[in-house]
């Protein structure tokens, strides 16, 4: 695992030894490529952090402030030591499940990856906390990297477009 652009561009991070299955490189820099405009000054939340690969791409291209949230602990030991060697302040690392998290946030965030596990149902209910409590920006994006035939319900935003890389797929939300 790297970081593929930006200021921290080719920093190898450290892979997981416990059970999380981190983004690849290619859906990674798909993702970024998309959002290469977009992501600079913005505040951004990756929920379900794992490695913490994703929200450090974001720090690496500029994002004002990226909050990394995951429940377990072997998976913010490993964001931390990910984090460690950057020269950078603009991050905020949170213990807890989803739903703690979101619910402990009261300010906007621009841009926010859900990459739960697999098959874990995760999807709906934390979109579903994510509008209630209005926790994306006006202009905000959320992306929701799945396997590709899990399926996503969401009536809470729009879907605005979706990419299919292999067995992954990538959603791309806005506001209604």
């Amino acid at each position: 695992m790297r970081v593929v652009a930006g200021k921290y561009r080719g920093k190898k991070l450290i892979s997981p030894s416990h059970d999380i299955r981190p983004t690849l490189d290619k859906v990674k820099q798909a993702i970024f490529t998309r959002l290469q405009f977009f992501v600079e000054g913005k505040s951004v939340l990756d929920l379900f952090s794992g490695s913490g690969a994703l929200g450090i791409e974001a720090l690496s291209r500029g994002a004002s402030k990226v909050v990394f949230c995951d429940a377990n602990y072997n998976s913010i030991k490993l964001i931390k030591e990910n984090l460690k060697s950057l020269k950078d302040e603009n991050f905020e690392v949170l213990q807890g499940d989803y739903k703690t998290c979101l619910h402990a946030f009261n300010s906007q965030f621009d841009l926010i990856i859900l990459d739960p596990p697999y098959k874990s149902g995760y999807y709906d209910p934390a979109l579903k906390i994510i509008a209630e409590k209005k926790l994306l920006s006006k202009d905000g994006i959320i992306v929701c990297e799945r396997a590709k035939d899990e399926i996503i319900s969401n009536q809470d935003f729009n879907l605005e477009c979706k990419k299919i890389y292999g067995t992954v797929a990538v959603d791309y939300f806005v506001n209604k």
